[in-house]
């Protein structure tokens, strides 16, 4: 099934400002987010979709290739490489290559360059779809995952070849890996198709391989997760893919990372939000609340007398970690009004006191709103 396009996702048009996006994308994740909707798969995934939609579109560099390309800048084998864009990409015990590693890649089979035989055999690249939590995220960890890869064969060591024999010159292209053929005035080197560019053949395979050199099974690897990453984030483990044909390089494995959503919090960038519901009371008169914090200390919050919904509390530097930096964001605590429920007579009696005796100013927003009403109604009369 195709992907939903992230714009008609948030509701939006392509052009929309970054700020109208926060906006549009705060305001979906509050409606579906899954402890709001207890029990519906639905809410859920619309949920998954709001969060990848605006990871990608709140970037400047990932929402340029999205508008380019389309969701296939971010999938493997599309616009973009695994690690060369659309997201984080960190690169354990790996190197980069330069300008001359590109020209062989293009030109080393008509040229004679040694790339086409370098990577003849070579291990297919691994991807591993790992969820971690936002706590996770915020403070890193180690995690240990179970691959199922083509690992070098334990009987012959890779080399294809049955015991006490050994791989021999190819005579086809007498171990060069390519052969030449004459076309006219041209002159044109192709991989040898006896040994498939490895220069050398076996006569004898090792009969636990097949001669492939490799065998299936499941590897346990460490994986490093580093504070602060995001939705999307990959990590590449060089030469942690399947092994290489015939003792051939190993590919690489990518490990994509997806945040699980929490109960609590809500994510953007290095800040974090929460909603906290405030007794009607405490609003009214003032008083304290402790509130969680995504490293698992409580803040203490003070209430001022008079709060309303909606008030936005910002604790700072209480946010996620921030990738490769000491800092951090920032926490910001909306408090949500509760009104009282299953009150006894007394306390309706008290109420009923309160309102009787409350004067102009006690509830101005609402004050406020229905002089507009009354207003609009005089002028429909005129």
């Amino acid at each position: 099934m195709s992907k939903r396009d992230y714009y008609e996702t948030l509701g939006l048009a392509k052009g929309a400002s970054a700020e109208d996006m926060k906006r549009a994308y705060r305001k979906l994740a509050m409606d579906h987010h899954p402890d709001r909707n207890p029990g519906n798969p639905d809410a859920e995934r619309k949920f998954k979709e709001l969060n990848e939609a605006y990871d990608v579109l709140k970037d400047d560099q990932k929402r340029a290739a999205y508008d380019r390309f389309g969701h296939a800048a971010f999938e493997q084998g599309g616009g973009a490489r695994p690690g060369a864009g659309g997201g984080f990409d960190f690169n354990f015990a790996g190197g980069a290559g330069g300008f001359g590693d590109i020209f062989e890649e293009m030109f080393g089979e008509f040229m004679g360059g040694r790339r086409a035989q370098t990577n003849a055999g070579r291990g297919a690249d691994l991807r591993f779809n790992l969820e971690i939590s936002l706590e996770d995220a915020f403070a890193g960890k180690q995690a240990t995952i179970s691959v199922a890869s083509s690992l070098t064969c334990t009987s012959c060591d890779g080399s294809g070849a049955a015991a006490g024999s050994k791989p021999v010159t190819c005579s086809t292209c007498s171990g060069v890996g390519k052969v030449r053929a004459t076309q006219g005035f041209f002159t044109i080197e192709r991989t040898c198709p006896a040994c498939s560019g490895a220069g050398r053949v076996i006569e004898k395979p090792c009969p636990t391989c097949q001669g492939s050199g490799r065998m299936r099974k499941e590897k346990s690897l460490q994986v490093a997760i580093p504070p602060g990453v995001e939705e999307g984030t990959r990590i590449r483990l060089q030469g942690e893919g399947e092994a290489g044909l015939r003792g051939a390089a190993a590919g690489d494995l990518y490990i994509f990372l997806s945040i699980a959503p929490h109960r609590l919090f809500q994510r953007d960038g290095a800040n974090i939000f929460c909603r906290v519901p405030i007794p009607m009371t405490t609003a009214a008169l003032g008083g304290a609340i402790e509130v969680p914090s995504v490293d698992g200390s409580v803040a203490k919050i003070t209430v001022p007398a008079g709060t309303q919904s909606g008030h936005q509390f910002r604790l700072k530097s209480k946010g996620m970690s921030v990738l490769r930096s000491p800092q951090r964001g920032d926490m910001y605590v909306e408090a949500q009004i509760e009104t009282p429920v299953n009150l006894t007579k007394r306390q309706q009696e008290l109420l009923r006191e309160f309102q009787a005796e409350s004067r102009d100013g006690s509830s101005p927003q609402s004050e406020g709103f229905f002089a507009k009403v009354k207003e609009m109604w005089d002028g429909l009369r005129e």
